[in-house]
């Protein structure tokens, strides 16, 4: 896990590939000795994430492929906000 995660997986792909929670590959990761290298959203990426969701119907994967953020974490984000999500197939 370790290794994969060195190599560029992210904690979600990890937690899918072991059929465990992202909050357990962290404890593990941090076990390890392991930074994380994820990053916080400010209110400026959400506010940029929010007028990309609602105004141009952008989706939470390209969002996130934008701000280098796991697509569950703008979801999550957005919905905190308090933003109606579309149906995933809902697409422009």
């Amino acid at each position: 896990m370790v290794e994969a995660y060195e190599a560029g997986a992210t904690a979600y792909q990890l937690a899918e590939r072991f059929g465990i929670k992202r909050q357990t590959v962290s404890a593990i990761l941090k076990r390890n000795s392991i930074t994380p290298r994820w990053r916080r959203l400010t209110d400026a990426d959400m506010d940029q994430a929010e007028h990309l969701y609602i105004h141009q119907r952008m989706s939470t994967a390209r969002i996130a492929d934008r701000l280098k953020v796991d697509p569950e974490t703008v979801r999550l984000r957005l919905h905190k906000r308090g933003v109606r999500m579309r149906d995933p197939h809902d697409r422009p």
